[in-house]
């Protein structure tokens, strides 16, 4: 029997599923939505405070895990709050087991820890886990930026540690799964060479082109594709996503492109690497930088908005501009692909896994403000002659991430636990 198609007309058992993660549905929340639809499947989660409540799925959150000993040595304190995190999970998975769960299959993202324990509670389950990364001082993040070097041993040994819950996932899942090659091409040799590459997914249909879009502003204006749009977007506002070369670029672009609307859309926080040092946020402290250069009545911060707001941003945009450490793929760049977008992205990994430059969008080295001002500001003078690379650029999500076909591979790889 394949997934979804039934060779028998004899009742079979609801087949069980557990999913796993700190902010559930997160990375599964398309397999999750198909799996609901078709059936035939009883679904049971488990999630942190920022769990979402999925209709059709019995959710049960871990809560706070009892605090680590302020005594703990500070080289495995990551691992210890791994571990607490790991056994409120687990708790919380044996409140599931006494309300009937029994899932024959577990899938979930390790990388919290929080599947450091569920096989004691459901010895015969299979496991499928979601590996997103791999941490190293080499060939990644760290050390990437020199602006925000880190060194010394200690510091080296902390972040071997934080890969030993998915280090205990990998030895126990029968199935692994990574985003994009790059990221499955971090791992060790061992684990490597058992990754499925299997993007999460793009929405071509809801992510796609549209003339007809207004973007409304804070200050009561609106813009439409008519305009010459600059678009820039991050979960966070924060180096991680370029946003310190991006902010540095901006006084160059709006000197030379006079009618260019800047459109931004991310959350005023952090969530990879540290905050400023001296506190605030980066935005306070890029815009203490360069603020008195930058014209704030062409510069439209909207924080985090609701999806389709947010495509329609992606619509309209003139150019999109896209920078990243070496790090997990954004899906924001795939879907301003799919959109239709003009790209201009940072020539780093795995952005250079779907983005060929002068092919479906222009690439530019990300720690260099003077030369991202000038890519940008040359592409938003001939965007008119770049539709090419716009077509091209939804044909490689089409192509590489199409969510159908995604969401087809991760239910034949759970289909195959069962």
């Amino acid at each position: 029997m394949r997934f979804g198609l039934t060779i028998t007309d004899r009742p079979r058992r609801m087949r069980e599923i557990l999913f796993v993660h700190p902010n559930f549905p997160g990375q599964f929340v398309h397999v999750l939505r198909e799996m609901l639809r078709r059936g035939g499947w009883r679904v049971w989660a488990l999630g942190g405070d920022t769990a979402k409540s999925v209709p059709g799925v019995e959710l049960e959150r871990w809560g706070s895990p009892r605090p680590s000993s302020a005594h703990a040595d500070p080289l495995v304190g990551r691992f210890a709050l791994d571990a607490g995190r790991g056994e409120a999970a687990a708790a919380a998975a044996r409140r599931l087991q006494s309300a009937g769960a029994d899932p024959g299959v577990i899938v979930g993202h390790p990388g919290w820890g929080d599947m450091l324990f569920l096989h004691d509670v459901f010895p015969r389950a299979r496991m499928l886990s979601y590996l997103e990364f791999w941490f190293s001082f080499a060939g990644g993040d760290v050390n990437f930026d020199p602006e925000f070097a880190v060194a010394g041993a200690e510091a080296e040994a902390r972040l071997r540690l934080r890969n030993a819950p998915t280090l205990f996932a990998a030895a126990e899942s029968d199935v692994l799964v990574s985003p994009t090659r790059w990221q499955a091409g971090r791992f060790p040799a061992a684990i490597r060479d058992r990754v499925h590459v299997v993007h999460d997914g793009i929405d071509t249909q809801r992510a796609a082109p549209h003339g007809d879009v207004r973007v409304d502003l804070p200050d009561g204006r609106s813009l439409t594709s008519g305009d010459e749009v600059l678009t820039f977007v991050a979960r966070s506002l924060e180096p991680y996503r370029g946003f310190h070369v991006f902010m540095r670029a901006l006084p160059a672009i709006m000197a030379a492109r006079p009618q260019a609307q800047v459109v931004v859309v991310g959350a005023d926080d952090v969530s990879y690497g540290a905050p400023p040092p001296g506190g605030g946020t980066w935005y306070g402290v890029l815009m203490r930088e360069v603020g008195d250069r930058i014209d704030p009545a062409r510069l439209h911060m909207l924080g985090r908005i609701p999806y389709d707001a947010f495509l329609g941003v992606l619509q309209i945009s003139r150019v999109h501009l896209y920078l990243t450490y070496p790090f997990v793929l954004s899906w924001s760049l795939l879907e301003a692909m799919a959109c239709g977008a003009l790209i201009v992205a940072s020539d780093t990994a795995p952005v250079t896994e779907f983005i060929e430059d002068g092919v479906n969008g222009i690439l530019v080295p990300m720690l260099d403000p003077q030369a991202v001002a000038g890519t940008v500001i040359r592409t938003l003078d001939k965007a008119a002659t770049l539709s090419r690379l716009r077509e091209r650029a939804r044909a490689t999500v089409i192509e590489r991430a199409e969510l159908q076909h995604c969401v087809a591979r991760h239910l034949d790889l759970i289909a195959g636990l069962c």
